[in-house]
């Protein structure tokens, strides 16, 4: 008589053998994706609600640095202060992203996709009401803690209700994610002087798009299959946590199956990428806080400093789809980090010597060099053999990455208060540049975290 373990492993090492006989029962899923499952309206409301939530989680933080300048002024914010505030966000990132996996596993992705909706359209109304620097910041990281929930589950989202069509719901995410990222930086001036001039009007305008965003996700929540709590790891669709997984990955790779669990704080390959990650994710802040200012203190309009911050986003929509697919195909990724990282430095240097002349240059290669973050993702994909693995060492390299990159936007403006000018933040720039051209290296290196290296 077979044995429960036969089952599996017959499922697993002969499911390409179209014989006779029937098939093996599937495992049971929660969700339901057949023609019994979600409703195509349903299905339609949330391909809207992704989209106009992803148009959501940058506003905040993008389009707050073309009008750096009014709200310090108008708040009395010393540039330390100004810095802190740039550095809010990875801080939100590090400490409210990791709540949403069990909030998500208690009340459902859609109820927190709604409740993050909801935080940030809450924190952008009243940051413009803020009377101080502290209730400002506890706006802003009210509207941070909604887009760093929603942002981890958005890729929960996109499994959820679109298990076959992955990479193009991720594409239509990421596109839309870039576009309201850019088109918070190109039109928060020029919306601000619409609308009167006033720099709290400005920034508190973004919360109509917030309130849009809020309108799907009632509807999807009140869907009762969208309410259903997410699974727990052992019963969601990590191959490897499974027994069938395991008999997969020891048919596919050997006594890969049988290694022992990784323990990333002793893995050089994990710590290389989440310091690689913390630099790129540094320099990406510095500059949506910080570049727009050093154009303007150029002699740059503020509308124009808006809209080269606008192309250094947009950047990030062509070549978020170029990169991972080079990448994928070298053993060594190492190349593509020295060439951003170039990029970087060409930025910096054109910065120090004529940041008004060549200011669009600038941020052109500015663009180019923020798309690491794409890269870093994809490098963290091919660290490990198994998706059990790429979950654990994402979650490390990003919370780490994210810590790591906390005090970079802060120097910046202090650095700036204390030298009177933008060319010491600079050197202190192309030194975290050169650190993370080093560290991308090896992170590089054609390696798995499931080896001890």
């Amino acid at each position: 008589m077979a044995t429960a373990d036969d089952d599996v492993k017959t499922k697993v090492l002969r499911s390409s053998d179209p014989g006779p006989g029937p098939a093996p029962t599937a495992r049971p899923t929660a969700r339901p994706t057949g023609p019994g499952g979600f409703s195509p309206w349903l299905l339609r409301v949330v391909v809207v609600g992704l989209v106009v939530a992803a148009l959501n989680l940058r506003p905040a933080i993008s389009g707050l640095g073309p009008l750096l300048e009014e709200v310090r002024k108008g708040l009395g914010m010393n540039g330390t202060v100004a810095g802190l505030l740039t550095s809010v966000p990875p801080l939100c990132f590090a400490v409210f992203g990791g709540l949403a996996p069990r909030l998500a596993r208690r009340r459902g992705p859609a109820a927190v996709v709604l409740a993050g909706m909801v935080a940030i359209t809450v924190g952008l109304a009243l940051r413009p009401f803020a009377n101080g620097t502290v209730t400002f910041l506890a706006a802003t990281a009210l509207a941070l803690a909604g887009i760093a929930v929603s942002n981890v589950l958005m890729p929960v989202i996109v499994k959820h209700w679109f298990p076959d069509r992955v990479g193009s719901m991720t594409g239509l995410y990421s596109m839309a994610l870039a576009l309201g990222t850019a088109g918070a930086a190109a039109l928060t001036v020029p919306m601000t002087d619409a609308l009167g001039g006033s720099w709290r009007v400005g920034i508190g305008a973004w919360a109509v798009l917030g309130v849009v965003a809020i309108v799907p996700w009632v509807l999807i929540f009140k869907d009762r299959a969208a309410r259903a709590p997410e699974p727990d790891a052992a019963a969601e669709a990590v191959p490897e946590e499974t027994e069938e997984g395991e008999a997969r990955t020891e048919a596919t790779h050997g006594s890969a199956g049988n290694e022992a669990p990784v323990r990333m704080v002793k893995s050089p390959t994990a710590w290389s990428l989440g310091v690689f990650f913390g630099l790129q994710a540094s320099a990406a802040y510095i500059t949506m806080g910080w570049l727009p200012q050093i154009f303007r203190d150029a002699g740059v309009s503020a509308s124009m400093a808006g809209l080269m911050l606008a192309v250094v986003m947009g950047m990030g929509v062509p070549l978020s789809f170029v990169l991972p697919k080079m990448a994928a195909r070298m053993r060594h990724q190492g190349p593509l980090v020295l060439a951003l990282g170039v990029c970087g430095l060409i930025g910096y240097a054109g910065l120090w010597f004529a940041p008004q002349a060549g200011a669009w240059v600038w941020a052109l290669v500015l663009g180019i060099s923020n798309c690491a973050f794409p890269l870093a993702l994809t490098m963290i994909g091919m660290r490990s053999r198994s998706s059990a693995g790429v979950v654990k060492l994402s979650a490390f390299a990003q919370s780490t990455g994210y810590l790591i990159s906390i005090p970079g936007p802060l120097l910046v403006g202090a650095l700036h208060d204390a030298s009177g000018g933008w060319k010491v933040p600079l050197l202190l720039m192309t030194g975290l540049m050169l650190g993370q051209m080093v560290m991308g290296v090896l992170a590089g290196r054609d390696r798995v975290i499931e080896d001890g290296r």
